[in-house]
């Protein structure tokens, strides 16, 4: 068995749901269901025996320390996290709690743990924890893209608490032993995704004739990366990746925001035209830009490739006609999760585009 944390959530849940399509190894899923957990992701799983479900907080020390004595998990693979830097802005002790608190409170767990197995469970046990390409901070629009050895120059308040997240478990594995593997991912987009971030909020927006609001001139550069190779990726450094190392996981695709709004414009201009027979791009708005906004991010996933013979598997074209085509397919899910607390927050935080 392994152990999931924050398997409900966007990345998580479709890691479960490719888990399980892949192999027969069960998944223990703790996660703390906060707005953007949410158990329908998963119900295709429902009387699967080999996914048992908890509600509860990796920063729960006594619950996390029951959970791995009943289970034995041989892996944890920790997605628990705090996302969202516009949330990060406007108040950043969740974030703090959840990815820097949390994570000690989920490391001290595992580290006993994996102290009381047998000497042959130790050697294979993994601890992988699952991070993000921000926590290196801003690119120049000509500076090579991000390798692992680039240090770390979070700027906003969630990489700053993700970038501290990682320090701990470096530090455990140097100072401790604990075998763990560290991924830093690029942005992700594909089913299940959230519709507070851009990709989902744009598809979402336009279809029901809302502005499509564009921070600033929309020229920020983001690598975009399936969520369907990002599972991929993580079971191959989960196999196969060196004890202590990072990777990097990148989907080669480098993309201005306003290119991304543009490109999702056009796809729904095909698959679901506006009834006035206008484009879905005469709803674009530019708002103003968020403090402190990275202008340019970009992977270099090399080393995951040379090391591990991975490289995704989706182009943006083919990824974003998939994502786009889920979203229209699933109105019930984005229903659902459009609750009044979500309306609330992007009224708020989109505020010139009202």
């Amino acid at each position: 068995m392994i152990l999931v944390t924050g398997g409900a959530g966007f990345i998580g849940s479709n890691f479960v749901l490719d888990w399980l399509a892949h192999r027969d190894e069960p998944v223990l899923n703790l996660d703390k269901l906060t707005y953007a957990g949410n158990r329908r992701n998963l119900a295709s799983l429902d009387g699967d025996a080999r996914h048992v479900f908890v509600r509860g907080d990796i920063g729960d020390a006594a619950l996390v320390a029951r959970l791995l004595a009943e289970h034995r998990p041989r892996a944890v693979i920790n997605f628990a996290a705090e996302s969202h830097v516009d949330r990060s802005i406007h108040g950043a002790e969740d974030f703090v709690q959840t990815n820097v608190v949390g994570t000690f409170r989920l490391l001290e767990a595992v580290r006993a743990h994996w102290l009381a197995r047998p000497e042959a469970e130790r050697a294979a046990f993994r601890f992988l924890h699952v991070s993000t390409d921000e926590v290196y901070g801003s690119l120049a629009p000509d500076a090579p893209a991000f390798t692992e050895r680039h240090p770390y120059e979070p700027n906003s308040p969630y990489s700053a608490s993700k970038a501290a997240s990682d320090h701990l478990v470096r530090a455990w594995h140097h100072t401790h032993g604990l075998p763990v593997l560290t991924t830093n991912c690029s942005n992700n987009y594909g089913p299940f995704h959230f519709p507070e971030k851009l990709i989902p909020l744009m598809i979402v927006n336009a279809l029901a004739g809302k502005p499509l609001p564009v921070y600033g001139d929309g020229l920020q550069v983001r690598d975009w990366l399936y969520v369907g190779d990002h599972c991929s990726a993580i079971r191959r450094v989960l196999e196969a990746g060196r004890v202590g190392e990072t990777y990097n996981v990148g989907g080669w695709n480098e993309q201005t925001n306003i290119a991304i709004v543009k490109t999702i414009c056009a796809l729904l201009d095909q698959l679901r035209p506006r009834a006035d027979g206008q484009s879905y791009a005469t709803q674009i708005t530019h708002v103003k830009d968020r403090p402190g906004h990275d202008r340019r991010y970009a992977i270099d996933a090399r080393k995951i490739e040379s090391d591990l013979g991975w490289r995704p598997a989706e182009t943006f074209d083919s990824g974003i006609r998939k994502t786009v085509r889920w979203f229209l397919d699933h109105p019930e899910w984005v229903a659902e999760v459009q609750s009044g607390a979500y309306r609330d927050w992007v009224q708020a935080q989109y505020q010139g585009a009202a």
